[in-house]
Formats: structure tokens, sequence, C-alpha cells
């Protein structure tokens, strides 16, 4: 009686559900941070999805350029044996690298702007965060989830260009070091301007709450941005000047390969320097000769940057930019806490 007991009571005890490992979930988003994905997916998937096709076609242009320099005897070869007819690889870099240029103002404006001035006008603000979730938790992950997304954008493009341009870098005919097309595309520059266009747009779009308005306004804000950038690059390197003493009827100096030249000079017995236009307007030779003796010109000056510097002056402004967007999250977040409802 009792195995016939014990026998049906086994058999009618309920089957021990499957015990759930955590491998077997894979990597998934939860809470709030799915929230953000799910409300904002169309534009982060876009913005991926160009990456990815961007680096591709990068990647195969690169193929293609290798192929015609290593055939034209690069890296051993002068360069005027392979520059000759590299008109087609230098057009692409170079329209590349305009493209490229405006991705932190598309991403500012189309990503940035939006991002919380279409929940404030909206009203969905409010309505998130009279739930569970903070309103410090919220902009976390709003700007968490996006900070994620560009980074990976920017780096991806970054990292994929610089290495489709690097062998050509010392050659300014083909991409001059020093203009935005290769300064600004390159090493840490677009990841640090595009998050501080970025966040400017989410504080831009926070404060004025309202979506278009927030747009046009980050798209000045993205421009202007641009504009100072651009005026201030090259004085993030130190200028080196190389001079000469063998007077004024031999060459200037020359400089280092892949350097940017920026002025040069004659240079006097005591060691000032002249404009290179002085005593060039002399009517005769005698005079002009003369107009030398008299200023006591000995030679010339160069100054110049050498490529060695880039990657110096790409950390340095980047670390200034990094400062002002760690800056702007943080007024984001203090202004947010009680007013972004």
């Amino acid at each position: 009686m009792s195995d016939l007991t014990t026998t049906a009571t086994t058999t009618s005890a309920p089957p021990a559900p499957p015990v759930a490992t955590r491998g077997s979930r894979g990597l998934r988003l939860s809470g709030m941070t799915w929230l953000i994905w799910r409300q904002h997916r169309a534009a982060y998937w876009t913005i991926l999805a160009a990456t990815v096709l961007s680096a591709a076609w990068i990647v195969y242009q690169r193929a293609g350029m290798m192929d015609y320099l290593t055939a034209h005897g690069w890296p051993d070869a002068e360069s005027d044996k392979w520059l000759r007819n590299m008109g087609p690889y230098t057009s692409w870099l170079q329209r590349v690298a305009f493209g490229l240029g405006f991705v932190p103002v598309l991403l500012g404006v189309f990503l940035g702007a939006p991002l919380l001035a279409g929940d404030l006008e909206s009203g969905t603000a409010k309505l998130a965060t009279s739930q569970s979730a903070s309103p410090a938790r919220w902009l976390a992950a709003k700007l968490g989830v996006t900070v994620l997304v560009v980074v990976a954008a920017t780096v991806t493009l970054s990292v994929v260009f610089e290495w489709w341009w690097r062998p050509v870098g010392k050659e300014n005919t083909v991409l001059d070091w020093t203009s935005g097309a290769a300064f600004d595309t390159t090493g840490a520059v677009p990841v640090a301007l595009t998050l501080f266009t970025v966040l400017g747009g989410v504080a831009i779009g926070m404060l004025l709450r309202r979506t278009l308005l927030a747009m046009v306004v980050t798209f000045v804000f993205a421009v202007s941005v641009q504009v100072a950038w651009a005026y201030f690059r090259l004085d993030l390197g130190n200028v080196v000047r190389i001079t000469t003493d063998t007077g004024v009827d031999v060459p200037s100096p020359s400089i280092p390969a892949g350097s940017f030249q920026i002025d040069q000079w004659f240079v006097t017995g005591s060691g000032d320097t002249l404009g290179w236009s002085t005593c060039v307007h002399e009517a005769s030779e005698k005079a002009r000769d003369a107009c030398v003796q008299k200023a006591d010109i000995v030679g010339w000056a160069v100054d110049y940057l050498p490529i060695s510097q880039m990657n110096g002056m790409q950390w340095f402004g980047s670390s200034i930019l990094f400062v002002l967007t760690a800056a702007i999250a943080g007024f984001v977040f203090l202004w947010g806490r009680k007013r972004v409802v």
C-alpha cells in the first residue's frame, strides 16, 4: 500500500521547471536602457548601419589604392612615379574626407537636438519620470546610450579612414594633414568634435523645449564650432624654425617631408626677421644688392609644422573638447534633475 501511494505521489508531481542559466539569455537590454533604445532605435540603427556601410566602402577603396601604389613601386620609389596617375584615388579621398566633416553637424542637429527636446515638447519626459525612474536615471540612460552609439560610429570611421589615408599621408598634394579633411577626420578629433556637438545639441534642446527650434539653433552652434576649430587648429602645435646664413641668392632651406610651411622670412645679421618681399621691388639688381646690404640680410628662415606633431596636436585639441563636453553633460544633469519635466 505504501509503495502504491509513493508511486502515485511521485507520478503526480509536476516536473521541475528548467533552470535558466545566465549564458542562455544572451545579451539583452532591460529597464530604462531598453526603453531608450526602443524609443530612438530608428536613429541609432541608421547611424550604425551607415557606419558599417561606409567603413566597408572605405576598406574596398583602400584595397584598390594599395594595389595601384604597389604596382608603381610604393613605398621605395620616388613619389613622382606613383603620384602621376593617382588622381582618381586622390579625388575619392578628398570627397570622403569632405563628407566625414559633416558628421558632427548632422549628428548634432538630428540626434542631439531632438533627444530631450522631443520628449519635453510632447510630454513624454513627464510620463517617463512619473514612474519608478528618477529624472537623473532617465537622463543618464538617454545620454549613456547615445554617447555609446556616437563613440562606436566615430571611432570606427576615424580608424578606417586614417588606415586609408596613412600610406600617402606625407604627400600634402593628396591631402594636407593640417586641413580639416585629414586633421578632423582621423585620431581622436572626430570623436571629440562629434560628442561636443551632440551634447551641445542636447543642452540646447533641453533649454528650448521645442524640437524644430532646437535643431535650427544647434545647426548654428555646430557650424560655429567648426569655424572656431578651423581657426585655432594650427595653434595647437609648436612652430619650428629653420634658418640659413648663406645669403639670399641660394634657395630657402628645405623642410622635412610632409611638413606644413607656415611662412618664410629673411634673416638679418642680428637675428631679426624681415618679410620675404623685402628689396624685391628694387628697380635694378644693383639697387637690390644695396638694399640687402643695408638691411644686413644674411639668409633665410622658414617656419613650419612637422607632421610628427599631428598626433600630439590632435590629442591636445581633443582633450580640450572632452573637458568642455563633460562640462555640458554636467550642466544637463544639474539642470535636468529638477527642471527637465
